[in-house]
């Protein structure tokens, strides 16, 4: 099962070291950055799973990082979790309200801090947790290779089965198609970005049987979600 892809935005190397070797020996990808502008431009090219960001870190701030990200479309639905030396309760409400999802007061173990990614990551990204998928009324059972919307079997091909259980996997997070062709198709395709319109035509007929709503929102110039909020 592939493992979830982490974002640290800290600028103690010595605490970068430290994490890199306890969150790759739990087979976690982790991207590191000490700067709060390069992190939004990484974020934004290739969206993470999960943010840890230092609250006083250089450029822009940590605080204004996560305000940023959570006003993009591309990250506004990826778990952040705060890190800072702040302990005070004003600051950590402050980060909270600007839209952290959990906040780790320094010191504090590696075991502690993995076990906060796990707990968002399994509230967002419920592939962690099993080998049946779901959303809203669409259900994916891993092992059968089976998928059903409302109770009712949906035929997909392979292509867009992996496409769906991509989005089952990240509900509400959208993806552009250069994203979606790394994740689905691999890095090394030669597919044009036009082949995934095509698949997310066909992977929308099929899943929206029976004059059911379109679970699958496009957002101009952005990409494509799976919203059941924005279906209509």
């Amino acid at each position: 099962m592939t493992k979830a892809r982490i974002l640290l935005v800290e600028d103690d190397q010595g605490l970068v070291e430290l994490l890199t070797f306890h969150f790759e020996r739990e087979e976690f990808e982790l991207d590191t950055t000490p700067d709060g502008d390069e992190a939004l431009l990484i974020a934004r090219e290739s969206p993470p799973d999960v943010v840890i960001l230092d609250w006083m870190i250089e450029g822009t701030s940590g605080i204004e990082v996560c305000r940023r990200l959570r006003r993009l479309p591309e990250t506004a639905n990826v778990p952040i979790i705060m890190l800072t030396a702040r302990g005070e309760e004003a600051d950590r409400i402050r980060g909270l309200e600007t839209g952290a999802d959990d906040y780790v007061t320094k010191p504090f173990s590696p075991r502690e801090l993995i076990a906060r990614v796990g707990a968002v990551l399994r509230r967002v990204r419920p592939a962690l947790a099993g080998e049946q998928l779901a959303y809203a009324d669409i259900e994916m059972d891993l092992v059968g290779h089976k998928v059903k919307r409302g109770g009712e079997s949906v035929q997909l091909g392979p292509t867009e089965f992996r496409l769906l259980r991509h989005f089952l996997e990240h509900p509400g997070r959208v993806f552009s198609r250069e994203r979606l062709l790394d994740s689905v198709w691999g890095h090394d395709s030669d597919i044009e970005l036009r082949t995934v319109d095509v698949h997310i035509r066909r992977l929308r007929k099929a899943v929206n049987i029976g004059g059911r709503a379109d679970i699958i929102r496009t957002v101009r110039s952005a990409g494509y979600a799976l919203d059941s909020e924005g279906a209509v």
